[in-house]
């Protein structure tokens, strides 16, 4: 296995260049740049500075030496510095804001599978009852309404009208004043809704899969096979139904991670959470390029792992693949 993973590690590299690539040529084919931004508030800004500012960013050089100038810099570890006025490190202003995001995204994504996978094999087993019904209509509610409006109402009803949840930031102002278990509560409380409005976004697509899977399983010969044996419901279900019915599951997991990242950026920006996602967005709109292309990259690596873990789980679940 440590000879697999060595080589699926090693095929991870040009397939993160190959991802840059397109994300930097992407980058640069939308309109207006950098200069654009700095120099649009300001009436005193002469063409002159215009090209001043060009120049110091290497945006005068074609897009070709553009990118290998950002790549020598990239195989160093060295994203270079913001376009924005702070002119900080870009590894710096991303490091102060993952852990957040990780924190939101992996909460979601545990909680999202603890959910959808027993609610998608219990919808199989009772499928076709009232159950299953009621449940597929709950999950495409989810599915359907957008994920900004929904935030919106929550935000409204708890945050407002019962005053029972805050509606922005990660922690209260007095947070540096509680105690360390005060600390933990309060930052649960902002917590609860981004991360229960993503999981509750999709929960549809995770639970279908395992209903559908678990579905196929429960037609298959050798669950009729332990029935017949006198095996408890119970045991046939999670012990034989469930193991088998994982791989097309375990599938999801790499799926997932892009699209929480991409959520991300919909409920920091709503919630005013310092994440990654919040800071993608005001790179976006201040055409900060370097910030952009590094919250991708560090993306673009996450959504890579995801794939790689996906894998090894079907080598555990699945002895054949280890074959």
């Amino acid at each position: 296995m440590s000879s697999y993973i060595l080589i699926r590690l090693i095929g991870l590299i040009p397939l993160l260049l190959g991802i840059t690539l397109i994300c930097f040529i992407v980058i640069h084919l939308s309109p207006g740049e950098p200069t654009d931004v700095l120099t649009a508030l300001n009436p005193k800004a002469s063409e002159m500075a215009r090209e001043k500012f060009r120049k110091m960013y290497n945006l005068d050089k074609p897009l070709h030496i553009q990118y290998l100038i950002w790549l020598k810099k990239f195989i160093m570890l060295d994203f270079g510095n913001s376009f924005s006025q702070d002119r900080r490190p870009v590894l710096d202003k991303i490091f102060e804001r993952l852990p957040l995001t990780l924190y939101l995204n992996i909460s979601a994504l545990i909680l999202m599978f603890l959910i959808a996978i027993p609610l998608g094999v219990f919808s199989a087993y009772y499928a076709n009852t009232l159950f299953d019904k009621v449940t597929t209509f709950f999950v495409f509610i989810g599915f359907a309404i957008p994920s900004f409006w929904l935030a919106l109402l929550c935000m409204y009803y708890f945050g407002v009208v019962l005053g029972v949840l805050p509606i922005s930031g990660i922690h209260s102002y007095n947070f540096e004043s509680l105690s360390f278990a005060g600390k933990i509560i309060d930052i649960g409380k902002h917590s609860i809704m981004p991360v229960t409005l993503s999981v509750f976004s999709s929960l549809a697509g995770i639970s279908r899969f395992a209903r559908n899977s678990t579905l196929d399983v429960l037609s298959e010969d050798f669950i009729e096979a332990t029935r017949a044996r006198g095996l408890p419901e119970r045991s046939i279900l999670f012990n034989h139904a469930l193991r088998n019915s994982l791989l097309p599951i375990i599938t999801i997991i790499g799926l997932s991670i892009p699209a929480l990242i991409g959520g991300s950026v919909i409920f920091e920006s709503i919630f005013s959470l310092p994440g990654m996602g919040q800071l993608f967005y005001q790179s976006v709109m201040m055409r900060d390029y370097p910030t952009i292309m590094g919250i991708l990259v560090i993306g673009a690596f996450l959504t890579l792992i995801g794939n790689l873990i996906a894998d090894l789980l079907y080598m555990i679940v699945d002895p054949r693949v280890r074959l």
